[in-house]
């Protein structure tokens, strides 16, 4: 029975996750779920097992389906993927508590401008080409990626937000170049849970297979219902990322 609920999770969360991020706001708390008293590290490394394996899918479905700007997505990646190593490293020695109480907030505004603006992502037009672009894909992708390494929470979110907001793309265009950098993040993750031996192999790989199912489910909605469909979902994910972060940073 434990195994069907995790099995149903990391479907759900694939689907979510491969649309606007989010899906671990379903999968983790299931396996913490199932497994009250086992390491918190080892839950979160067999949660990036099954989740990395779902965002590859995610953006090689988005790739055959919607056109990536990989000029953007690749620079941000190895930024995302090199700077999450040292997100990583610096919650070890330094506590993520101000970043929990300020990310609520960071979230009701996201939430404020994006429903405001109406026609926000409506329109797929890059802003910036050349050296420019690159830098500010690098910077982008450097800062989630720290972010994702030090703290997590609605990076897929953040991600699609700040490429609509500052690359000009569409919902649909920025799903699909978050999640190239998603990859790196989850993959820089993976490999220290791994060699740190926090992971679950065969749970994670079983709860992988559903996460993959999910994320193609996800992708075929999202590119059947284009880029509305994606800010709806888009708003109702970071709405119960604000309950959920004002919970943890204030009531927890």
């Amino acid at each position: 029975m434990d195994y069907l609920i995790l099995a149903i999770a990391a479907f759900a969360a694939g689907m979510i996750d491969a649309v606007v991020g989010g899906g671990g706001l379903i999968q983790l708390p299931a396996l913490f779920s199932v497994f009250p008293n086992m390491a918190p590290a080892t839950l979160l490394g067999t949660n990036k097992l099954s989740g990395v394996w779902g965002t590859t899918a995610a953006a090689a479905g988005f790739a055959r389906k919607v056109r990536v700007r990989w000029s953007t997505a690749v620079p941000a990646a190895f930024a995302a993927f090199a700077l999450s190593f040292l997100g990583a490293f610096t919650v070890t020695h330094v506590p993520a508590d101000f970043i929990r109480k300020l990310l609520p907030f960071i979230l009701i505004a996201i939430a404020i401008y994006t429903f405001r603006k109406k026609d926000f992502g409506s329109i797929h037009a890059p802003l910036h080409t050349g050296g420019k672009e690159r830098v500010m894909a690098v910077l982008i992708g450097g800062s989630i990626g720290f972010y994702d390494g030090f703290f997590g929470p609605g990076t897929g979110s953040f991600l699609v937000f700040l490429f609509v907001r500052f690359f000009g793309f569409d919902f649909l265009g920025a799903s699909a170049a978050a999640k190239v950098v998603n990859v790196a993040c989850n993959t820089a993750a993976l490999l220290w849970f791994g060699y740190s031996g926090h992971l679950l192999w065969q749970l994670g790989l079983m709860m992988a297979v559903c996460n993959v199912l999910g994320s193609l489910t996800g992708i075929r909605l999202a590119v059947r219902h284009g880029s509305g469909f994606v800010r709806k979902l888009f708003l109702i994910v970071v709405g119960v990322l604000i309950c959920k972060t004002l919970y943890d940073g204030f009531f927890r």
